[in-house]
């Protein structure tokens, strides 16, 4: 390029439009392509400003603990934060209606505490997808300020707040009553469970409870300024604060090219992750993975997982790169793709999913099937992942594809196509192919509002409203749940066809009902096969009880005192006074050897893989299992948790010195089906120490470790010092070789992780 061919568009200041032009050449010169610095709003970066004033506004501070970094509540709390005012509501209130306070904490105060701290993550998580449908529907609108609703002006309080969740987002638009239907009329309903009251504000407080004319501390170094451009200073209402706080920042610019004149930092969807990855503390030793991570796990698991697919349907190919010229049928290919199952057993906040959506997307797009609605493929597009991000670009242009409405309201022809092909993709996907488990509660819900937002990248206002309505979202929290991976009562191969048919219901109306959830509006539809749904789990768990041999046992003592007593009555001549205290005395212990089973804390948040997830159970009902197991499982040693290790204690991987990921390990390969693949990150100590040997045993008898990238001397968790490891198994013989490559302190490998292990790999054999 000549620069004096720019010289004209750099002098008329005039022509805002013709200032894109410059950003190519703004690319060209900056010190991220010329330096290869970090990318300023890089998902994989926090930004700490964002991050610490939101703390900040909560009621919470980052404190350090040895080589972590806790969120934890304020030392010096301001009387009026988020999580002080509830703290405060739920305390006046008192604890009435909650009935299990225990998994909330020891004391009173540890109780009070933690109900806040979920409540606030509830609501702030529902402020912020606002926040980003806000800025969403501006961009649609060409900039149009109209659709600004989350603001001092539209909510001026808590309870105006509080309407705005249940009356208007949790209503169609038709069933709005009052003022609130013509004053948020540009708001589309979306059928999202994120605006349902939770259970526990049915049990504790609503956020309307809150006191709203009560000021906090502006925080010192806040983004805030004064009319003359100088920090603010002061006091301010806690909800004005938050709303001006997040008005400072750009939640529209993501996956789009332009100018920004006013400077605001772009946050994105991943930061919001990584935020709220943070708030939730490192539990358990969990950390954030970085983005060039999980982008390098998803692409080298899931396309050997697509290979594998496409072989068990009948294909030859053995590679990704030969199964394009394979493909003869588009829409047999997508199906097959659709027919995936991938499961983080630790899905924290949902940073893994996210990024197998956006690989599974790519991967159509490389194979060349992916298809718009009507059958035809799309073209013209390129698709491709960048930054952990899909960036859909015009082929011919080279600009980065927007979603918007023109000036008479409707969407060109060939937006809506592709905007509508984008969203049904990742329904399909999620829908279908994406599931987690995690033990806090908490990240089940950032977890659910991370796949929301992806979906919420790519609504689309439909055509039957004459483009006045936003597409609903379907109802994907059910595929993510709550629960501890490694505990069951179940086995996978127990045979639970008796509990369907004493129970009086069939696997293909549990399995229908849970589809039915997936796809319905109505709320009362929801409520009923909820209900549906934890009735058979509840009948599963009667079973499991009735079945185990405490319970047979106590039955058999019961039996016998039973006959003793009725022998006596009937044919006279007293009851064996001895037999009878025997008898006495074992049914005793043995209800109270039951009732120790069924209180067993061990199973307090047991997860039953057996039949939690029926899209992973064949026709019958019996267990199949995932196609891809993924993620980076805790780390940390037993010894920790010595009151629930007797819970772990027949995994063949443990022992009182090991560390939970090796359980985790186990587990995981427990749930693939045959040929499929697992990967983790995780610490690499079993590559040396003691208890690894249980583990390497593991994989040597019960998998074919397929690669190792061992990962020394380089920091890739910004607040752990560890030294991790990837590696592949699949669930297979072993081939008695694996290939493996080494990353130590080269950060140019990043961009490429792929490309650096392919140029660095050896073979390594037994």
């Amino acid at each position: 390029f000549n620069l004096k061919d720019y010289e004209k568009t750099v002098r008329n200041t005039a022509d805002t439009e013709g200032d894109k032009t410059l950003i190519a050449l703004y690319k060209i010169f900056s010190p991220v392509h010329l330096l290869k610095l970090p990318f300023a709003n890089d998902s994989n970066q926090l930004d700490k400003s964002f991050y610490t004033e939101l703390l900040h506004i909560i009621g919470l501070e980052e404190v350090k603990d040895g080589s972590k970094k806790l969120i934890k509540r304020k030392a010096k709390p301001d009387e009026f934060s988020l999580l002080e005012n509830a703290i405060t509501k739920i305390e006046n209130k008192g604890f009435l209606y909650v009935t299990d306070l225990t998994k909330f904490g020891a004391t009173k105060t540890e109780q009070s505490e933690n109900i806040a701290l979920e409540l606030c993550i509830t609501w702030v998580n529902r402020i912020l997808f606002l926040k980003l449908l806000e800025a969403q529907l501006i961009t649609y609108h060409k900039g149009n300020t109209a659709f600004r609703f989350l603001n001092s002006t539209m909510i001026y309080d808590y309870d105006r707040l509080n309407k705005l969740f249940f009356e208007v987002l949790a209503e169609k638009t038709d069933n709005r009553k009052g003022k609130v239907k013509t004053e948020f009329e540009k708001i589309p309903y979306l059928n999202s469970s994120l605006f349902e009251r939770t259970d526990l504000e049915r049990k504790t407080i609503e956020i309307n409870y809150l006191d709203d004319r009560e000021e906090i501390p502006v925080l010192s170094n806040t983004v805030l300024k004064d009319p003359k451009g100088k920090k603010e200073t002061g006091h301010l209402p806690t909800l004005q604060y938050l709303f001006a706080f997040l008005d400072s920042y750009d939640f529209a610019s993501e996956g789009t090219e332009g100018i920004q004149e006013d400077k605001r930092t772009l946050i994105n969807a991943s930061v919001l992750g990584l935020i709220f990855e943070k708030i939730n503390g490192y539990k358990d030793g969990s950390f954030f993975t970085p983005s060039f991570i999980t982008m390098y796990m998803c692409r080298e698991t899931i396309r050997r997982a697509v290979v594998q697919k496409f072989k068990e349907n009948g294909y030859k190919s053995d590679t990704f790169d030969a199964l394009k010229d394979d493909i003869k049928d588009r829409k047999q290919a997508n199906d097959i793709i659709n027919s995936l199952k991938i499961c983080d057993p630790a899905v924290g906040s949902g940073h893994f999913l996210v990024s197998a959506l956006n690989e599974i997307i790519s991967i159509k797009s490389d194979l060349d099937i992916l298809s718009y609605r009507d059958g035809n493929r799309v073209r013209n597009y390129k698709i491709e992942i960048q930054n952990d991000e899909l960036i859909v670009t015009d082929e011919q242009y080279g600009d980065i594809f927007q979603y918007y409405v023109n000036e008479k309201g409707t969407p060109p022809q060939s937006v809506q196509k592709l905007q509508e092909t984008l969203f049904h993709e990742k329904q399909t996907i999620i829908e279908n192919c994406l599931f987690g488990v995690d033990i806090n509660p908490n990240s089940v819900k950032i977890c659910r509002l991370r796949l929301w937002i992806e979906l919420l990248k790519n609504a689309y206002y439909t055509e039957g409203s004459q483009f006045l309505q936003l597409e609903t979202l379907p109802n994907i929290d059910i595929n993510i749940k709550q629960g501890n991976s490694l505990i069951s009562r179940f086995k996978l191969n127990d045979d639970l066809s008796d509990v369907f048919k004493k129970q009086g219901f069939s696997y293909k109306n549990y399995r229908k009902a849970v589809e039915d959830y997936k796809n319905t509006n109505s709320k009362d539809a929801k409520a009923d096969l909820v209900t549906f749904i934890e009735n058979i789990k509840e009948q599963f768990k009667t079973a499991f009880h009735t079945n185990m041999k405490e319970y047979k046992d106590l039955s058999k003592f019961k039996g016998q005192l039973l006959v003793l007593r009725t022998q006596g009555d009937l044919f006279g001549g007293g009851i064996d006074k001895i037999e009878e205290d025997r008898l006495v005395k074992f049914v005793t212990q043995y209800e109270q050897k039951v009732s120790d089973i069924k209180d067993n804390t061990i199973f307090s948040d047991a997860f039953e893989w057996r039949f939690e997830f029926p899209e992973v159970l064949d026709t019958e009902g019996g267990y199949v299992g995932f196609d891809v197991v993924i993620g980076n499982p805790p780390y940390f040693a037993l010894s920790k948790i010595k009151e629930t290790a007797q819970g772990f204690t027949h995994y063949s991987t443990y022992s009182k010195s090991s560390d939970i990921y090796c359980l985790f390990y186990e587990r995981g390969v427990e749930l693939l089906k045959n040929d499929a693949f697992l990967t983790f990150i995780t610490s690499n100590s079993w590559l040396r120490v003691q208890y690894g040997e249980a583990l390497r045993t593991l994989f040597i008898e019960k998998t074919n470790p397929t690669l190792l990238l061992n990962i020394e001397h380089t920091q890739i968790f910004e607040e752990a010092t560890v030294e991790s490891n990837i590696l592949t198994v699949q669930k297979n013989k072993w081939s008695n070789q694996l290939w493996a490559a080494t990353l130590g302190s080269d950060f140019s490998v990043f961009d490429d992780v792929s490309q650096y292990f392919e140029n660095n790999k050896t073979r390594i054999s037994q």
